[in-house]
Formats: C-alpha cells, structure tokens, sequence
C-alpha cells in the first residue's frame, strides 16, 4: 500500500521539495574532499584517550588539596564519675558532665601533597604527550589514504596503455608477425595490473578504517589530492633542543619528583604524629561551705610513638629510595629512546629527501624515454616485445615511488615534528 495514497499531489510535492535540499546537501558533504588540515583540527580540540587523562589530573590535583588538609575534629561527650551505686548527678563531687574536641595533626601532610600534585603533573603531560601522538598517527594515517588514492588514480589511468599493448600484439598475431607468448604476456601483464588496483583499494580501505579511530564516519570521504608544503625542517640540533621539553620526559621527570615526594614521607615517618585535646567537664551541686562547686577545662597532647616501629619503617624507606631510582631510571630510557628515534628518523628524512631528488632530475624522465624507446623499437620489428612490457612496468613503478617517497617524506616530518616539537 503506497503511503502517498489519499494525499494530494501538491502535498506529495512540497514533501519532496522540503527533503531533497537537506538530502543534497548530506550527500554533497560526504563529497567533500578531505584535507589534512581538517583532520588536524578535528583531533587538535581533544580525543577520549586524553580527555580522560586530563580528567584524572584534575582529580588528582582535587586528592592533592584534600590530603594538604587537616582530618576533621573529633567531637567527644560523655557522662564521667556517675555513682551507681544510689544518687543523682549533684550526689558526688567528681561527677560532671563533659564535652571535648580532638584534633589531630598528621605526619607528612605537605609531602602527601606535593606527590600527588606531581602525579597529576604525570598525567598532565601524558595528556601532552597522547595528544602529539594522535595529531602524528591521524597525519600518517591521512597519507596512507592519500597514496592508496593516488596510486590507484595512477594506475587506473596507465591501464588503457597496458590495453593498447594486448590490442597491439594481437593484431600483430594475427598477421604473423609476432608469437603467441607476446599476447600471453600482455594478457598477464594487464592481468597483474588489475590484481595492484583490487589490492590498493583494499590498503585504502585499510588506511581509512585506521582515520575514522579519529574522525568517525569522516575518515571516509575522498582525500583531498595535495600533499602538505613539509619540504624544509630544523636542524638536528634544534630538534634536539626541542625534544628536551617533549611531554613524555617531562612526565618521566614529574614520576621522579612524586616518588621523591614519597621518600620525604617515608621519612616523616619516623617523626611522631600528635594531636590536641580540649575539654569542658560540668558539675552541680555545692561544697560543704555551700559554695558552688566548679567545672572543669582539661587540655592534653597526645603523641604518637613511632619507635616500636623502626623496623617496617626502615623497610618503607629502602622501597621509596628504590621506587625513586627507579623513576630517575626510567626518564634516563625515555630520554635514550626519544633521541634515538628522533636521529633515526632525520637519517631517513634526509635519505628520502636524496632519493625524491634522483627521481626527480633523473629517474622519471629516464624512465620515460625507455618505454618510448622500447615500443618504437617492438613497432618497428627490431625489439622485444618483454622489453616494451618492461618498460611500461618500470615507468608505472617509478611514477609509484615517486609518490611514495613523497608520502614516506610528509609522514616522516609528521614523526619529528611530533619528537622535536615543531609547530605545524
């Protein structure tokens, strides 16, 4: 049953005239290409892996006040020296009624909250150190999709030469001028070409499962077809520089100073705790000269007595010390691999860089002119046919590697600027 019938078709219309706008327009947005820079900026505002790290150093910086605070009073009332014996209140002269308050004043209280001020320092810079890492990992994975697309757009615009070959050689097999393995051969070759297109859709496919981590249903929209303008870098040495004040060491030298922190508390241990008592003890009744008898106001202090002790507090002590070589240790590694990776990855940069200038000045035109060369000589009856298929093959390869490089380059600047800190 159609679920117009009844209706007018003027209503019909408008019906359809008030969603095909809205329907153009969704479809329009899915078309829209794109850009780097769009990626960039939808991750740049935050993702869930940092905002909730972001979250726990907020509450952590919230136990770091709440653990710099004294612990509440103690309220205390009683009823003391009541006899039981026969009597009121007013019967005996040390029967009264009290009220006190307690407070207590524990040991390392500064020092509890200057650990887990740096801890939330911890967090912070992780928070730091994930959002440079996403912005790097939404960069590579833009590019990867960015090359599947233009490989497979290069490809698909090669295929009609690699016909043209199979065309040629059979109608060259038809007259007898060249065998049977010639069309074979073509044949394989297109075949071949057919199989790299079916597996750079599947890598593209791959490359923007990885985006939509980040970008939801986005990641899916065609790539914008234009690489970013990342051709010049900092020295080593201001990468370096800049790698000095990269997020994961300071977290590394804020788990120093938190499991310091712990070291000072440790040895506050040792100290004795007190607390403070003040009480107010009422009385009825009268002395045997008939003057009212008095109340009372008591004040003590109480101390802890940590020396029976000695032993497990020495033990906590070694496992602070311990905990604290360990933290100055572990930003000794994170600082080694840093460098490491940065040096790395700027002898690979400069290796890409060299390379994309041979293809450039060189390899492409090189390329070029065989495949010319091979076919006027195939056509003419004084070449091989293998030469023609491999001088196809080599161009479409070295056209590839020239776009790789150039995206191997873009996401190896992606990976120093996240190490070195450069502002892009």
């Amino acid at each position: 049953m159609s679920v117009f019938r009844g209706r007018k078709p003027a209503y019909v219309l408008l019906t359809f005239m008030a969603v095909l706008p809205w329907t153009s327009f969704a479809m329009a947005q899915e078309r829209v290409p794109l850009t780097l820079a769009e990626a960039e900026d939808q991750v740049r505002g935050g993702e869930p892996g940092q905002l909730a790290l972001l979250a726990q150093a907020e509450a952590m910086q919230e136990r770091a006040v709440a653990a710099g605070s004294l612990p509440d009073p103690v309220l205390r009332v009683g009823l003391a020296n009541y006899p039981i014996s026969g009597g009121s209140f007013s019967t005996e002269g040390m029967t009264q009624a009290q009220l006190g308050l307690r407070q207590s004043f524990p040991r390392g209280r500064a020092h509890g909250t200057e650990k887990l001020r740096a801890q939330a320092e911890v967090y912070n810079q992780d928070a730091g150190a994930r959002g440079r890492d996403v912005l790097a990992a939404v960069r590579i994975a833009w590019l990867d999709a960015f090359y599947s697309q233009r490989a497979w757009e290069l490809m698909s615009e090669s295929r009609p030469f690699f016909v043209d070959l199979v065309t040629i050689t059979r109608s060259l097999y038809a007259v007898g001028r060249k065998s049977q393995y010639d069309v074979l051969r073509a044949e394989l070759e297109l075949s071949r070409l057919d199989d790299r297109l079916i597996k750079t859709s599947l890598a593209k496919a791959e490359a923007q499962a990885e985006l939509s981590r980040w970008l939801g249903q986005d990641a899916y929209r065609p790539v914008a077809m234009k690489l970013p303008g990342w051709d010049r870098l900092p020295s080593l040495e201001d990468l370096r520089a800049g790698l000095a004040g990269h997020p994961s060491i300071a977290a590394a030298e804020a788990g120093v100073a938190a499991q310091q922190a712990a070291v000072s508390i440790a040895e506050e241990r040792k100290k004795p705790g007190w607390s403070l008592d003040v009480g107010y003890g009422y009385r009825e009744g009268f002395l045997p000269d008939g003057t009212p008898r008095s109340d009372f106001v008591s004040l003590s202090v109480s101390v802890d007595l940590p020396f029976f002790g000695k032993n497990s507090q020495d033990r906590r002590l070694a496992a602070a010390l311990g905990d604290r070589s360990a933290a100055r240790q572990s930003k000794v590694e994170v600082t080694a691999r840093l460098r490491s990776a940065l040096d790395t990855e700027f002898a690979r940069w400069n290796d890409i860089t060299h390379r994309l200038t041979l293809y450039e000045t060189q390899i492409l035109a090189q390329s070029k002119d065989q495949v010319q060369a091979a076919l006027l000589a195939y056509q003419s009856d004084n070449g091989d046919f293998s030469d023609v298929m491999r001088g196809y093959i080599d161009d479409l390869n070295a056209r590839l590697e020239h776009i790789r490089l150039q995206v191997q380059r873009s996401q190896s600047y992606a990976k120093l600027a996240n190490l070195g800190g450069v502002e892009q």
